[in-house]
This record gives structure tokens, sequence and C-alpha cells, in this order.
């Protein structure tokens, strides 16, 4: 399984992807406001990597300006489909197609780690104005949290370490990223959890075992949650470099 064929597997698969997986919590955009140095509000804003606008909309809701940048066919016609009136363009990080200093906030929500840092962090530094900011995040499965850790620990024993992709930036090109950890949680069906997790690309590139896994975890979590009900938690890991020369 290479990481370009885990990059590519999310179109087939991206009205269940735009139906199950979470959003975030409010408070992403205060902190998101406080890392940077200013409100989304009103700030022109690319979300790159948009998927089927998860995070867009949130950033819209927020009052930014936004242009999706997404690089997938299906996901762009799913996102087009529910955000007709936000403006996407075809592409990746690691070749915007933006103007230099076009942009205020430049985001990544589940989407730098297919990127290139060598290529994406000049890549940003160039479409980013003076004082402007690139920040990554991604909704972390929280493994303080029993029934979460237990899971994680039962893919990963049947399909290898790895398997789930973190999006932390740390320090890239010169870039000095600060942190921000703000944990949250959702009550859903155990069927909707499981649909979510099966859009996450290990699932959807044919993995031999998948579907068995996926039944056998529906067998347990039934039994341990009988009212069909699980509460999932998550910590988004924000991670915000504001660019030199304000």
């Amino acid at each position: 399984m290479t990481t370009e064929s885990r990059a590519r597997s999310f179109s087939a698969a991206a009205a269940r992807y735009a139906d199950h997986r979470p959003s975030y919590p409010p408070a992403l955009l205060t902190a998101l406001a406080e890392l940077a140095g200013f409100p989304p509000a009103g700030a022109r804003v690319a979300d790159v990597g948009a998927g089927t606008g998860i995070a867009t909309a949130l950033l819209e809701a927020g009052g930014a300006r936004v242009i999706a940048v997404e690089p997938g066919e299906g996901m762009a016609a799913e996102f087009r489909r529910r955000n007709p009136r936000t403006p996407i363009v075809r592409g990746d990080g690691n070749q915007l197609p933006l103007a230099t200093s076009s942009v205020d906030l430049l985001t990544y929500a589940q989407s730098w780690h297919w990127t290139d840092p060598e290529r994406s962090v000049p890549e940003a530094l160039r479409v980013l104005r003076p004082g402007g900011a690139l920040a990554v995040w991604s909704n972390d499965p929280d493994v303080s949290v029993g029934w979460i850790s237990e899971q994680q620990d039962r893919i990963e024993k049947r399909f290898g370490p790895g398997w789930y992709i973190n999006e932390r930036a740390r320090s890239q090109g010169g870039l000095r990223f600060t942190t921000r950890l703000l944990p949250w949680s959702r009550r859903v069906p155990v069927d909707t959890h499981l649909a979510k997790l099966s859009t996450h690309s290990l699932f959807l590139v044919g993995e031999p075992g998948t579907d068995a896994f996926l039944a056998d975890e529906r067998a347990l979590l039934m039994g341990r949650f009988p009212d069909g009900m699980v509460e999932e938690h998550y910590v988004v890991d924000l991670s915000v470099a504001v660019r030199d020369g304000a």
C-alpha cells in the first residue's frame, strides 16, 4: 500500500466521507485566531486538500472568504454539490494554483501529510502575505479513552502500525509552529462510527481483511454498547506558523 494509492483512494468514497467524517469544534476557530494573530472573519483563506468541504464550511461559518484547493476529481465533485457557492480549483499543496502573496491564511485539515514538505513549505510561503499564517490540523482519536485505545490496538494488531497518520507539522522549512490541543466528542450510532472508520485510506485501498474487520468490530461494539450509540472522543491537533514580514 503506497502513500500515492492511499492519497488517491478518497474520491471513490466522497459521499460517504462527507456524510460520516466529523467536523471540528467551534473552539478551533477561537484557537486559530489566537495562534495566527488575526480572526478568520474577513480573511482570505485557501483551504488546501479541502475534500468535500468539511473544514471549508466551518471557516465560512466563521466569516472567512474561502477558496478551496482539491486534487481529487470525486472529492471536488462532491464539494461542488455540497458547497455550490464556494470557489474551488484543482491542485495540491506541492504546487498551489494561487497567486503570490494572495492569501491571509492557508489551511490544511487532514491533508498536510499528503504533501512533500520540501515543496509544500516553499509554496505556502509564496502564497501567504507577509504576516499570514499556515494552519495544519486533524481530528485524532483520543486514545486516553479506553474503548478507543482498544480499537486502535486491534487495528494495529491486524494491519500494522502507522495506519493512522497524524498531521503534526512541527518545525519545517524554517517555519516555527505553535500547537494547541482541543479535546471534544460527538455521540453517534455504532454504524455511523464504523462508516467513518471505513473512510480512512487503509479501508479504501482494498487491504485484505478490512470488511471482515469491520463486521467483527460491529459485533464487538454492539456487545459493549447495547443501546447502539458510542461517544467518539477526538483531540484536534492544531499547529500554526506565522510568516515573517508583517
